[in-house]
């Protein structure tokens, strides 16, 4: 198994076993990932007769040479395919860390061991100080250095961060205010833009090469207006990441339950945006979730479209999917910063796309070490994901219109 080679169907690329188990682990349990090392196609070596009959032509102090040339060769790429010195000891910052869903993202990101320091920033008028919450993660048995950063309510970020966020990695943002009984979309967005704006604006000063996860909703006008501006500024809009793992969690979650298997080995990618009808889960692509009765799909569809409003209220109005969306949200950081260690992952994210005729758009994107390496194509679709799709694109035009406007409206500062 070491030394043979197998084609993974997801990308088409060639593995060896001990980078095809590392990618996999702590996603699949250990059987699962072997039952689906044996279903990819193995890739064929030369003969082995061949090999054999040529060795023994050869002289014995040349096929001495040879085996030594051959084992340097092989130490000097097994010791490539280990992660650099870099690799495990990034800087990641929380802003509006000390919130619902804030608090427990923290926790789970100290909890990664990719994370070397995790700085944890909120507003001082945030449910409990971000000192505190720094310090009540510092107790906990990893190598993260935790420190907590406040500023008061009314002050720019651009004035106050620039300690919390010079070196940062990755910057996520589930600041922001939640959406209130009657408030529309766009009432919404006028708030949190601004606000996720002003942790932006010094994203690009202080920390410009980072990864930045945007929680803040109306994720699909936020993210647009968050990319043209770093656009505008001369720097990198896919360096922009819309978080929408919470609706491929609930997707596989769902199917899950519906079929009686653990949701652990299922996943179903999440396409669209991320509100009501411009989720589309594409059924049809998961093995498992693909055995559903044709029938069922139109009412698992609306479940994860509504899946959040279930939340609010089961939680009569009194809070949102907090601890889910934490749980979705380190999910997909993990996978940004296995990719920066130079270890491949592939996950759903919206963020700036030609892969529609839209410039945003939800699909699978494949992290790299530089962030995000390509968008993939959105695969086969069955008649219902195409009915489907034409619906999503509609909805989400205006959506990203929004978005665009209030970047061509506003500049980050320097």
């Amino acid at each position: 198994m070491a030394s043979e080679r197998r084609i993974d169907p997801e990308d088409g690329v060639a593995y060896s076993w001990e980078d095809f188990s590392e990618y996999y682990r702590g996603k699949y349990k250990k059987k699962a990932i072997e039952a689906y090392w044996e279903e990819c196609k193995v890739v064929k070596s030369k003969k082995k007769g061949a090999a054999k009959g040529k060795a023994k032509a050869e002289p014995k102090s040349k096929a001495k040479a040879k085996a030594k040339a051959k084992a340097k060769v092989k130490a000097k790429a097994k010791a490539k395919s280990k992660p650099k010195s870099s690799a495990g000891n990034f800087k990641v910052c929380v802003c509006g860390g000390a919130g619902g869903i804030g608090q427990p993202l923290s926790m789970l990101m100290a909890l990664d061991p990719n994370v070397a320091e995790l700085c944890v920033f909120d507003l001082s008028v945030a449910m409990v100080p971000p000192a505190g919450v720094a310090a009540d993660l510092g107790h906990l048995e990893r190598k993260s250095k935790v420190k907590g950063y406040q500023m008061e309510l009314g002050a720019k970020p651009i004035d106050n961060l620039e300690e919390c966020l010079t070196g940062c990695h990755l910057v996520l943002v589930p600041a922001g205010m939640p959406r209130k009984p009657g408030q529309t979309r766009d009432d919404l967005f006028k708030i949190n833009a601004d606000i996720a704006k002003g942790i932006v604006e010094a994203c690009a000063k202080y920390c410009p090469d980072a990864m930045l996860g945007m929680i803040v909703n109306p994720v699909n006008s936020v993210v647009p207006a968050m990319a043209e501006l770093y656009k505008k500024k001369g720097l990198d809009p896919m360096k922009i990441v819309g978080i929408t793992t919470l609706d491929i969690v609930r997707a596989n979650k769902f199917v899950g339950e519906e079929t009686g298997k653990n949701a652990t080995f299922i996943n179903v990618p999440v396409i669209g945006g991320h509100a009501g009808s411009t989720i589309l889960p594409l059924f049809s692509q998961d093995k498992t979730a693909k055995t559903i009765p044709s029938e069922k799909i139109p009412d698992m569809d609306k479940h994860v479209q509504d899946a959040g409003t279930d939340v609010v209220n089961a939680k009569n109005g009194k809070g949102s999917a907090t601890l889910s969306m934490a749980y979705a949200g380190a999910r997909l950081a993990k996978s940004i910063l296995a990719g920066l260690a130079g270890k491949r992952r592939i996950e759903c994210a919206y963020v700036k796309s030609d892969i529609t005729e839209l410039p945003y758009f939800a699909s699978k994107v494949l992290f790299g070490k530089t962030g995000i390496a390509k968008v993939l194509p959105l695969g086969e679709l069955n008649e219902h994901e195409s009915k489907r799709l034409a619906e999503v694109k509609e909805q989400l035009k205006g959506e990203i219109e929004s978005g665009l406007k209030y970047a061509e409206a506003n500049s980050l500062a320097d």
